[in-house]
């Protein structure tokens, strides 16, 4: 809350920036934007619930002329990545200035893409083995819009009643996608989704968060 504040007070400084409404979960952001149509949608990647990945996938399947900037702690290939393979415009590190993230706004806003400067060389190669057809396949390819939100859920900790509350469905619907993400990404126990998770995003580690 406070750093979500704290950035919205650095980019309504700016003067050309407008702030239209806030999010506090990758869900509430996708209902946020399908009701406020933003140009630019700054995304954590570690929000609760449903990860900024995730949201801003789904963001843009609905608002395909929205541009989304994920902000993250981790600068991991599978973070950015995935981002790409998302499609977002932009992918800044939490610990950028705040004028190097109105000039991303800006930027974005405009058409044009921006990522932090360190993730330069590596966003090069990405796009040439794109271009040859030789860039990974994530297994999360495979894994439905639900199924993420399980798989983060799970990996934050919540049992699965806890999960059923929060997405509506019945504990045996949990326990079933529960299978079904365990068969596909061949892993057997709880611990094995979570690390899954952590390696291709979906969550960022207490290791990760302590250091944003």
């Amino acid at each position: 809350m406070i750093v979500r504040e704290g950035l919205r007070s650095l980019l309504e400084s700016e003067g050309d920036i407008e702030i239209i409404c806030q999010a506090e979960t990758g869900r509430a952001a996708v209902t946020m934007a399908r009701r406020h149509l933003p140009d630019v949608i700054i995304m954590d990647i570690a929000m609760p619930l449903m990860n900024g990945l995730e949201a801003a996938r789904q963001i843009l399947q609905i608002l395909p002329g929205s541009r989304v900037i994920i902000l993250s702690a981790y600068e991991d290939d599978a973070y950015l990545e995935r981002a790409l393979e998302t499609g977002v415009a932009g992918f800044l590190i939490k610990q950028t200035s705040a004028n190097i993230l109105a000039e991303a706004v800006r930027a974005v806003a405009n058409g044009k893409t921006f990522f932090t400067p360190s993730l330069a060389k590596r966003l090069s190669q990405y796009e040439k083995n794109a271009n040859k057809g030789t860039s990974r396949k994530r297994k999360n390819a495979q894994l439905t819009s639900r199924e993420m939100e399980i798989l983060q859920l799970i990996a934050e900790g919540m049992a699965n009643k806890q999960t059923a509350s929060e997405l509506g469905i019945t504990v045996k619907t949990v326990e079933k996608h529960r299978q079904k993400l365990m068969d596909k990404l061949n892993v057997h126990n709880t611990a094995g989704l979570t690390r899954h998770a952590i390696a291709v995003g979906v969550i960022e580690s207490s290791s990760q968060r302590t250091k944003s």
